[in-house]
């Protein structure tokens, strides 16, 4: 390396480590210097001539950056420079030295220079435009390779593995190491690792004065409450956060950066998740035949991952989706290369398939999580969502109880509470059914665990808030007032296997939710952990704005888990009995009505149907 380019990148990074308000301040003198260059060469263009400054003129060129730098600044241009450089933020610089240029050319004209203002606004307007954006081009090729490769990091939590983790990153060139926080008052002033103890009060100011981009924290005895209510604090300082796993997830005491993960939204969820009752779930799935349909969606495939765990002594994969089969069968073998399982490509609405398979594998327990769930979707497809839905359900049931098998688990949803959409109508038929057939049949223990929304389920909100981010935004909410009750796709597996071994006749098992969230705060709570902020009219310099496109057909504001919340408590904490008066005598006559319906391909006769049938369905 030659001197010349040791100095430079001496010198790159010694800007690079400058606190935010220096490098605004540097962007804002070198801009000042180019709209002083730009008004210089417009004029010796305009005069055809190298321009020599009069008296008259001169006190003008110097003038003219005081106006432009308010209206560059006002738009945002000094909040990310180097970084600015994609398309909308060039728009953004053109449109806003087309402001300045009017200003200018006001300004011109009241000054009384002899020049026809209209070419020099114009030949201004250019030069500058080619100047402003030049220079940041410039400054992009330069800087960028190495701003992206060196972070600035604040470690949370000056102890043991504060430290490991700090003596291990040093290593890495892309890290630059501020120093620690911590809550200790005593810890204050201190040095650890030559690097300073900061006081966690003083949290906002460092970030601000050292333009922290990344804090790692690194507490791995923080309860899930303790975790909650810390990172719901730093997620207001638009930074990207990683946090170490807990005690019991760290293998041995030596950490490093890999252990180090970015925060998931579930990790600011306030409800606290329990550890499942492993005792429970081994007596309900060691050494059984289990079926899981729809094992390639996000529940299905989800529970076979716990159900394999617990070495079953086999476990049929049902999917009609090749490619989710394949991924689900790969997925447990590469994990679980000894586990005997078995995949079924089958249509759970086929009876005589489903018989068949039910009948050959000598099953013990079937868990029913096949069916389309996504409600616009279900709402433009309604004639396939109510046969796999309504008839797949009854199909597997019907089955389960002639093949005698022990258990059969339906996994519902909240939707299937008064419902106001297709999907949900489809559940509640399905619910219905299952307990009409439940009265008639006492060899094959029936149940229904309802819950709401998993996060990071396909449709979910989480994985298209993510790649909305990921894309610059917008985040789009159907209503700032939706509410949704939430849980890890894990908890929720594990919840519905433990549902199942509780000792009860069957019947509607809910799962503890926690308080419902409001979409809204899920979304600004995305931003803020991506180390952006919300872009709005209080903040219009922001990064990612959250756009309302208004209530989908069948959508609701918020959901129940039960008709008529009464709730009864079961012998797991987590896991309740709804108590509902239903009315299941006419539901085969209304189940003969949509086989009908469907034989002859009728759509609106089948909407009618369920209208009528004892659903509480009310389309919104």
């Amino acid at each position: 390396m030659t001197i010349f380019n040791k100095l430079k990148n001496s010198l790159v990074e010694h800007l690079l480590s400058l606190s935010r308000s220096a490098k605004t301040s540097i962007a804002c003198s070198i801009d000042y210097l180019l709209l002083t260059l730009s008004f210089w060469i417009s004029l010796s263009i305009r005069i055809n001539d190298f321009f020599i400054p009069t008296s008259q003129t001169l006190y003008l060129i110097i003038l003219a950056p005081l106006l432009g730098l308010p209206v560059l600044y006002s738009f945002g241009l000094y909040r990310s420079v180097i970084r600015y450089s994609s398309y909308r933020s060039t728009i953004t610089i053109i449109f806003a030295i087309s402001i300045y240029s009017i200003f200018w050319f006001i300004t011109v004209i009241a000054s009384g220079v002899v020049i026809k203002p209209i070419d020099f606004l114009i030949i201004n307007f250019l030069v500058s435009i080619f100047l402003i954006i030049g220079i940041r081009l410039v400054a992009q090729k330069i800087f960028i390779k190495r701003m992206d490769n060196l972070r600035n990091i604040l470690i949370y939590g000056a102890g043991t593995a504060g430290l490991q983790i700090a003596t291990a990153m040093r290593l890495n060139p892309s890290f630059n190491i501020i120093g620690f926080v911590d809550d200790d008052t005593k810890k204050a002033g201190s040095f650890l690792n030559d690097l300073t103890v900061f006081h966690s009060s003083k949290l906002g100011q460092i970030i601000e004065k050292k333009s922290i981009d990344e804090i790692f924290i690194t507490i791995p005895s923080l309860s899930k409450s303790e975790k909650a209510k810390l990172l719901n604090a730093i997620k207001e300082l638009s930074v990207v956060i990683r946090i170490l796993p807990g005690l019991s997830d760290i293998a041995d005491g030596k950490l490093s950066f890999s252990d180090l993960k970015k925060v998931r939204v579930e990790d600011l969820l306030k409800r606290q998740i329990r550890e499942p009752d492993h005792k429970l779930i081994e007596r309900k799935v060691h050494q059984k035949n289990i079926l899981v349909t729809g094992a390639g969606g996000s529940i299905g495939s989800e529970l076979c991952r716990q159900i394999i765990a617990y070495k079953p002594k086999k476990l049929i994969l049902l999917d009609i989706s090749e490619y989710a089969l394949y991924t689900i069968e790969n997925d447990i073998l590469n994990n679980e290369p000894d586990s005997k399982i078995v995949s079924k490509l089958c249509d759970v609405a086929d009876q005589s398939q489903v018989k068949k398979i039910i009948e050959e594998e000598d099953l013990d327990i079937i868990f029913h999580a096949a069916a389309y769930k996504h409600v616009p979707l279900v709402e433009k497809n309604i004639i396939p969502s109510i046969k796999t839905n309504i008839i797949g359900s009854y199909r597997c049931i019907e089955a389960a109880i002639e093949s005698k098998v022990s258990d059969f688990i339906f996994i519902s949803t909240d939707k299937a509470v008064r419902p106001t959409n297709i999907m949900g109508a489809t559940k509640r038929f399905s619910e219905l059914l299952l307990q009409k057939m439940s009265l008639k049949h006492q060899g094959t223990k029936l149940s229904i665990v309802r819950f709401g929304n998993v996060l990071g389920s396909s449709g979910s909100v989480v994985p298209l808030f993510n790649k909305q981010i990921k894309n610059g935004g917008p985040i789009t909410l159907t209503d700032d007032s939706v509410v949704r009750y939430f849980m890890t796709i894990m908890e929720a597996s594990q919840l519905v296997i433990q549902a199942s071994s509780i000792d009860s006749e069957g019947g509607i098992f809910v799962l503890d939710m926690g308080e419902p969230i409001r979409i809204y705060d899920l979304a600004y709570d995305m931003i803020k952990l991506a180390g952006m902020e919300i872009l709005n009219n209080d903040n219009p310099n922001g990064d990612i704005e959250i756009k309302i496109t208004g209530l989908r057909s069948g959508e609701k504001l918020y959901e129940e888990l039960s008709h008529s919340h009464v709730l009864e408590k079961t012998s797991h904490p987590m896991i309740s009995k709804a108590e509902e008066s239903i009315n299941v005598d006419d539901i085969q006559k209304f189940l003969d009505l949509i086989l009908v319906g469907l034989k002859e391909n009728d759509e609106e006769g089948l909407i009618k149907i369920l209208a009528l049938a004892p659903l509480e369905y009310k389309k919104q």
